[in-house]
């Protein structure tokens, strides 16, 4: 796998939490941790901005994206609000997330609790070719649902 030098800065508010981190050796996301000074409690249906206490400078052809936790999501029914998240090469505030509880009970964020993954991705900036007329393709026009929903028959 490639490395990509990124610098990290932790604010005050986060001095006493780790770093992001893989959780395994081939993971793709980094887990970031919840930086409130107290808990914050999420009702059903309620969400929150949930502050980090991380500040980075991404190279300037790389994004990060903030993507929920499939654990908070599956058991807790608590993900990302605006998932993904997209944190620009140029953003130098703190990096702060959107959870919400999408789950029948509520949920409490306590200081130092895993809410989200970041992963760090490349971005290809694009260059329009203005046309009139788009090349055919074998899925035309077909979208939300045109592919079926079941696996190709046997």
């Amino acid at each position: 796998m490639a490395t990509v030098p990124v610098l990290i800065e932790r604010l005050d508010h986060a001095r006493d939490l780790p770093l992001p981190r893989y959780e395994s050796d081939q993971a793709a996301g980094l887990d970031l941790a919840a930086a409130v000074e107290a808990d914050v409690v999420l009702l059903p249906g309620h969400h929150a901005l949930i502050p980090t206490g991380l500040r980075i400078a991404l190279p300037a052809d790389h994004e990060a994206q903030i993507r929920p936790r499939s654990g908070l999501a599956a058991k807790q029914g608590v993900t990302v609000l605006n998932s993904p998240g997209t944190i620009d090469a140029d953003y130098r505030g703190e990096i702060k997330v959107i959870l919400i509880n999408h789950g029948s009970a509520s949920f409490t964020v306590t200081r130092g609790l895993r809410i989200a993954q970041m992963v760090v991705a490349p971005v290809a900036h694009v260059s329009w070719q203005e046309c009139t007329d788009l090349p055919e393709s074998v899925r035309g026009e077909g979208g939300f649902g045109s592919t079926g929903v079941t696996g190709p028959k046997a």
